[in-house]
């Protein structure tokens, strides 16, 4: 039997990456950061438990891992959501909108997940860099060029800056801010009218919607 083409056994160890990503956000979601085991994750990932250190260092970066991946995800079928944005200004916005609708919307259906993820990232390490953030960098930068940002580099950093203090904001315990409010004030500092994304239902607070240009590109 001849030996396999390294293709294959690239697309091989994609998969089994993939499956453990999948197994461990789904496992942290489930039962909390602590309570879960890298045995755990590779038991409902069908893998053996070796193959868990061989992709990853320690639990901490797989955590983080399996959150970018599934932030990435998220955002890109957002992105890509038919119909597809118009490749103007306008499009540019409602791509904006979709981006931050879709984190918001990851915070809220995933809260377990995103708490365990956002108390990692404010430890001494911080960031893990890994493909999957490298990936979700990607998209937000990309997204920041169509929206016409002046400088993409420093505005996408600050649009994932912004992000993450709303998804602390949307989890914080026993103090949680309204999801609604939290893209209000995002969508009025990027000049956004409330109609774009997907908006929860309704008018938004106040009841007044924001013209194109108001705010735009501050």
């Amino acid at each position: 039997m001849s030996p396999r083409r390294a293709s294959v056994n690239e697309e091989l160890r994609r998969r089994s990456r993939e499956r453990l990503l999948e197994a461990a956000a789904e496992l942290f979601g489930e039962r909390g950061y602590e309570a879960t085991t890298l045995g755990d994750i590779a038991e409902r990932a069908g893998a053996a438990r070796g193959l868990v250190s061989y992709y990853f260092p320690g639990k901490r970066q797989l955590l983080q891992s399996a959150v970018h991946r599934q932030m990435h995800l998220t955002l890109a079928a957002a992105l890509e959501r038919e119909p597809a944005p118009c490749a103007d200004a306008a499009g540019g916005r409602e791509l904006l909108a979709r981006a931050i609708d879709a984190i918001l919307d990851l915070a809220a259906r995933r809260p377990v997940l995103m708490r365990a993820h956002m108390a990692h990232l404010l430890q001494q390490e911080g960031f893990v860099q890994c493909a999957e953030q490298q990936r979700l960098a990607a998209l937000l930068r990309e997204t920041m060029v169509r929206y016409g940002a002046a400088d993409p580099d420093t505005d996408y950093r600050m649009l994932r800056a912004l992000l993450m203090g709303a998804v602390v904001a949307v989890l914080l315990p026993g103090a949680p801010m309204p999801g609604h409010r939290l893209r209000a004030e995002l969508f009025a500092r990027y000049g956004l009218e409330w109609e774009l994304g997907c908006p929860p239902g309704g008018e938004p607070p106040g009841g007044v919607l924001m013209s194109s240009g108001e705010g735009a590109h501050s």
